[in-house]
């Protein structure tokens, strides 16, 4: 049985407005439904342009892209409904409390009253933040503000989670339950695309990876399979190994 295409990216192009070289340069990609995809790449290699076109938020200068089939720029309000996003900035209101924030956003995907209150308690209560509901964003700590960032993401139950760097900058405790809970969404049939440069994390996590750099995809394939064609020990070997070790500022 052919594996199904959830989200298809097609020969995309992206430059920025007085940009020498195009930041995301041809890239064609496809996530199938219940993967853990890995969009992986040094700074500047693209990662953050592509899933802002992938998410609806910018346009691609050419090439398309496309969520179940339906074209993100001109079906936008049809595909929303399906994807929940992370942002790797956080979007949230520091003078709102975390229900506040919550309820502001789940509003935005029109959630019944009584269904986004009991939402809201539920994943609370599952990132163990139910005792701080009521508490200002701006004295959550950086790991209680990420796991706040991504409840947002959840309440209109997406079919696809769309997360860029979600652990970033967060406590052990906190990067732990985050990655708990997206491999048991995940098994729960919740396809995941993810980028991050914690190449361990996405060793175990991500049943398949992407590497790209400069806007261009250097591989593609299983974790496991991309480490055994060069015989590096691990994935952060091979991503060394096609990207180089000088530093990217």
């Amino acid at each position: 049985m052919a594996e199904q295409n959830v989200i298809s990216i097609n020969d995309v192009f992206k430059q920025y407005k007085n940009a020498i070289e195009p930041t995301v340069n041809g890239i064609s990609l496809d996530i199938f439904k219940g993967e853990v995809f890995g969009l992986l790449g040094p700074n500047g290699a693209g990662k953050t342009t592509t899933i802002s076109m992938i998410c609806g938020l910018l346009k691609p200068d050419s090439g398309s892209v496309a969520i179940n089939d339906y074209d993100v720029q001109k079906n936008f309000e049809r595909v929303k409904r399906d994807i929940g996003v992370v942002p790797q900035d956080l979007a949230l209101f520091e003078t709102l409390s975390a229900r506040e924030n919550l309820r502001f956003f789940g509003k935005m995907y029109g959630l019944d009253a009584d269904m986004l209150n009991y939402r809201i308690d539920h994943f609370l209560e599952v990132f163990g933040l139910l005792g701080h509901a009521s508490k200002r964003i701006k004295y959550f700590s950086g790991g209680m503000k990420r796991r706040i960032n991504l409840i947002a993401a959840l309440l209109h139950e997406p079919t696809i989670l769309i997360l860029d760097e979600p652990t970033v900058g967060v406590d052990v405790q906190s990067r732990s339950v985050i990655l708990n809970f997206l491999k048991k969404l995940n098994r729960e049939g919740v396809t995941i695309l993810y980028t991050s440069h914690l190449l361990e994390e996405a060793q175990d996590l991500c049943s398949r990876v992407a590497i790209i750099d400069r806007g261009t995809v250097l591989a593609k394939g299983v974790p496991q399979d991309l480490i055994d064609e060069t015989e590096t020990n691990n994935l952060q070997g091979y991503f060394l190994h096609l990207t180089g070790e000088n530093p990217r500022d």
